[in-house]
């Protein structure tokens, strides 16, 4: 973790990823009662591992923990876009905003984990 971060809530990451949780309950309670135990479910638990490794991770306090964390929220959000494209071609869902979102999320990731990566 880096020294100026406090807490987990203080990474732009984190945030962002937490309104996309948010967003997407919203979103995956449109999907069909028959949805519940399948999609919705599914849709729900990966993007909510998003920012909850970010959490984990950034809580162990050793770069090599906290990057570990990072990309396992980084598979998470390839799972979750994924979901997001067959809410969208299954269920007529719009999903625009929480694509963009989450592509965004995914660069901080990407960027986020170069960074622990190559730091000392």
């Amino acid at each position: 973790m880096t020294q100026d971060i406090k807490s987990f809530r203080d990474l732009i990451v984190w945030q962002k990823s937490y309104k996309l949780v948010k967003m997407t309950y919203v979103l995956s309670a449109k999907l069909p009662k028959e949805e519940v135990y399948g999609l919705q479910s599914q849709i729900r638990r990966s993007c909510v591992s998003v920012p909850s490794n970010i959490a984990e991770g950034c809580q162990r306090r050793s770069r090599k923990d906290f990057c570990q964390f990072l990309q396992i929220s980084y598979g998470s959000l390839a799972e979750y876009q994924t979901q997001l494209m067959i809410c969208r071609d299954v269920f007529n869902l719009e999903i625009e905003s929480e694509l963009t979102l989450s592509e965004e999320v995914s660069k901080m990731l990407q960027s986020f984990i170069k960074k622990l990566s190559t730091s000392h």
